[in-house]
């Protein structure tokens, strides 16, 4: 794949950062895989070893080729175990995809439609804002705009409509549309912001496949979903609870498409990449500062869609899970109550999104009427 270059204004402005802030998880497991952890890298200090002449009897000889052994049979049985997992990559020419992408007006999906726009793909981007509204669209080449609610089951079907007649049948399914974070505690919720928010995150990407999976199915090239998720939908944090309950629900739906696929004999065809991210520097979660820095940083966008980008292309199903933490999640619910809960208050992340509102001290949660406006959330 070739090398992505961004427009400035994808890379976010933040304030200017002390040179240790720069070094986070991320970062120390990057280097490591590129050298300690690397197979080459352990080669090299085999070959350096028997450069010297060491005897195979001595002691680091022998730890020097087990150490590259097992490191080399790590990286096969990862890939072995990909390819049991997923089979075999599906061919992908860019030029000839239609790709859909839900939520493309701003954040991770305009920087998803820029890339292909770029690239030469038949790009259609959905949002509910009018063109006008969108920051930056100009710049954008190759990329076709429709505005559409995609809680709106009848305007996704005929902007569907439209999309085939103008593009031709879709290959690519990217659903990165979400509904604006409330940032409130359950019981301050109204049940608009409620249904928003589920309808939206959740109900939407359940309309699109319905609407678009029948039509890749049909075609012998098949087609990709990408469906992006939060790594909250494993956490949960307070404050986000509308929020966490739909990513958790997207999650789950993404996996029953998998296995049905599998079940079906398509998943040869089709294939599948859920995106679990921590928070992204988008408008989204514009105030929320991430609690722990070397954990948990901020993730750009860019970051995300040379990851998505770079799987579609590659013909690949799988799950993308970014920062370095979000691939631990599966081991949070195996630890006992009292660790999980050391580590949620260590890490800061149910005081992250009140201290974004201005809500320093805890303050008794209040059930909203269903007649206050939702300007009061």
């Amino acid at each position: 794949m070739e090398k992505i270059t961004p427009s400035r204004r994808y890379l976010t402005p933040r304030p200017a950062q002390k040179w240790y802030e720069h070094i986070t998880l991320d970062l120390i497991f990057k280097v490591l895989s590129q050298t300690f952890l690397h197979p080459f890298v352990a080669w090299i200090i085999v070959l350096c070893l028997r450069a010297q002449v060491t005897p195979t009897d001595h002691p680091a000889w022998r730890i020097a080729v087990g150490y590259a052994v097992l490191l080399t049979l790590l990286m096969a049985v990862s890939i072995f175990d990909r390819r049991i997992a997923y089979g075999l990559p599906r061919e992908v020419e860019p030029s000839h995809e239609v790709i859909v992408i839900t939520g493309g007006g701003s954040g991770l999906g305009q920087v998803i439609a820029q890339i292909y726009g770029m690239r030469g793909a038949s790009v259609a981007v959905l949002d509910i804002k009018e063109v006008s509204e969108v920051e930056g669209w100009d710049e954008l080449s190759g990329v076709e705009y429709y505005k559409c609610d995609v809680g709106d089951r009848k305007a996704l079907e005929m902007t569907a409509k439209k999309i085939e007649n103008d593009l031709g049948k879709p290959t690519v399914l990217i659903n990165c549309a979400a509904a604006s974070v409330n940032g409130v505690p359950l019981l301050s919720l109204t049940p608009e912001a409620m249904k928003k928010t589920i309808q939206t995150n959740l109900l939407a990407p359940f309309h699109l496949l319905q609407i678009f999976l029948p039509a890749m199915l049909d075609t012998n090239v098949g087609g990709v979903i990408v469906n992006v998720s939060s790594v909250l939908g494993h956490l949960t944090a307070a404050g986000l609870s509308d929020y966490s309950v739909s990513k958790a629900g997207l999650s789950t739906m993404h996996k029953s498409l998998e296995v049905e696929l599998r079940a079906s004999g398509h998943d040869d065809k089709i294939k599948t990449l859920l995106v679990e991210t921590g928070q992204l520097s988008t408008p989204l979660f514009d105030g929320i500062e991430t609690p722990n820095r070397f954990f948990a940083p901020v993730i750009e966008p860019i970051q995300v869609a040379y990851e998505i980008v770079s799987a579609i292309d590659n013909g690949q199903s799988g799950v993308i899970r970014l920062p370095a933490f979000a691939k631990m999640v599966d081991w949070y619910a195996v630890l006992p109550a009292s660790i999980q809960r050391l580590a949620r208050y260590l890490s800061g992340i149910d005081t992250a999104v009140a201290k974004a509102y201005d809500r320093h001290t805890p303050q008794p949660m209040q059930v909203v009427s269903e007649t206050e406006s939702e300007s009061d959330v």
